[in-house]
């Protein structure tokens, strides 16, 4: 397995541009199931996660065209995909267990096919991330749904039917979900307590532009009139809200310079105004963010993870990196996910700080300096927490495991490299 080297140490300064967010990519893949016509997707980022999720599509059936292009003067993919020819209605354990986003899939089979079997989800190891919002909801949709040898078996002989649906929490992933299958639901559909991210927004940007007829964006209640079918369109990724905040923390930690190119700061409102908290300044346009760290003194700050548009938990293990070198001290609670305190072992073999305190809260201590060590990623977020970790100690870090880190953060060692980071690959074999 590839591990990250990085020798800690530089201040970072300069400009990173921000890709297409792999959250909003996945179901916007996905969405393109629910026509025959093609859909085009620009600013896609390139990780291991969309290349998993092609795969799927095109062991499906689905047809996959990939160029280069420039977007806001940046080269980044494009892919138009058409499924015209679906052969297969079932993703399979093989797949599935790569990436927990292949149940995207779902919601679009039983709408336009009426059938469709998914192996139950992995993911990444941050405590249990079940499906059943998406499964209950369907069924209120008049899907009829067993579960057999490990694998969701869903049939709608009769089509899909609008339904009101209520979600005990705002998940995004049941959010997606039920939003493609309502767009070919026959009647209309009305979600309520849906989720508000971004991600969700360019979603229903997308379904809207294939004829969809959707109401409700950026609210907690949508609206779905069902509609016979959906025809081409093409839109963007929206830049990557979790990328932009994580580097915007290397630039905190490392007391640099980085302006953030194609960062919407509406996103980060949060994040942005913690960092301004913890002493950093922040300065925002509309097509970017500059985070400036030099000669500033970094205090400590509590957080409190929550859904959109609260403190998102997919930055909070990279907050908790800059904590470790805070002064005083700052407490993390974390609302979202269970067991999402697996970096802090790793942190701690670098010199941090840290107590635990049940499974939801942690208080980090901030230290005068970090030392690098070999540590072992355990999951997406907290990869990044330990390279920035491995950018502000004293010394050589190596991270292990760092296939977490392709998931979701498009060519990282060349971004880091053009600020100054010394950060290089080590590949090695399986």
């Amino acid at each position: 397995m590839d591990k990250i080297k990085i020798i800690g140490g530089n201040a970072l300064n300069g400009k990173i541009y921000i890709s297409g967010a792999k959250n909003a990519a996945l179901p916007l893949v996905c969405a393109a199931l629910l026509s025959e016509e093609p859909v085009t997707l620009q600013n896609v980022p390139a990780l291991s996660d969309i290349t998993f999720l092609n795969s799927l599509l095109q062991y499906m059936g689905m047809k996959i065209s990939e160029s280069e292009e420039l977007h806001d003067g940046y080269r980044s993919k494009t892919y138009t995909y058409q499924a015209d020819n679906i052969t297969a209605l079932v993703a399979p354990y093989d797949f599935v267990r790569k990436m927990r986003a292949s149940y995207y899939v779902l919601g679009p089979l039983l709408a336009r096919f009426k059938h469709a079997e998914l192996s139950l989800p992995g993911g990444c190891a941050i405590g249990a991330r079940p499906i059943d919002i998406h499964l209950t909801s369907l069924e209120q949709m008049g899907a009829t749904i067993e579960i057999k040898n490990g694998y969701v078996v869903a049939d709608a002989p009769n089509g899909l039917k609008g339904a009101h649906v209520i979600f005990h929490k705002a998940s995004v992933g049941a959010t997606c979900n039920i939003l493609m299958a309502a767009t070919l639901a026959e009647g209309t559909t009305r979600i309520e307590n849906a989720a508000k991210e971004p991600e969700i927004a360019n979603l229903i940007d997308l379904l809207n532009a294939m004829g969809a007829k959707i109401t409700g964006r950026d609210t907690s209640i949508l609206t779905i009139e069902g509609v016979k079918k959906l025809h081409k369109a093409t839109i963007a990724v929206v830049p990557d809200r979790i990328e932009a905040g994580s580097y915007a923390i290397a630039a905190a930690i490392t007391k640099g310079r980085i302006e953030l190119i194609n960062a919407q700061a509406e996103h980060l409102q949060q994040p942005l105004r913690t960092l301004e908290k913890m002493g950093l300044d922040v300065e925002t346009t509309d097509k970017s963010i500059i985070i400036d760290g030099r000669n500033k003194t970094i205090c400590g700050e509590d957080i409190y993870t929550d859904y959109y548009p609260g403190f998102p938990t997919d930055l909070q293990a990279q907050f908790m990196a800059l904590m470790t070198v805070a002064e005083g001290a700052s407490l993390v609670t974390e609302s979202i996910w269970e067991n999402r305190f697996m970096h802090v072992p790793e942190l701690c073999r670098m010199g941090a700080n840290i107590n635990i305190h049940g499974h939801a809260s942690a208080i980090v201590r901030g230290v005068k300096k970090l030392s690098g060590a070999p540590v072992m990623a355990t999951d997406l977020r907290a990869s990044f927490a330990l390279v920035l970790a491995g950018l502000a100690a004293e010394g050589e870090t190596i991270v292990n495991r760092v296939y977490h880190l392709d998931r979701g953060y498009e060519k990282l060692e060349e971004k880091l490299k053009a600020v100054g980071a010394n950060i290089e690959r080590i590949k090695e074999e399986d």
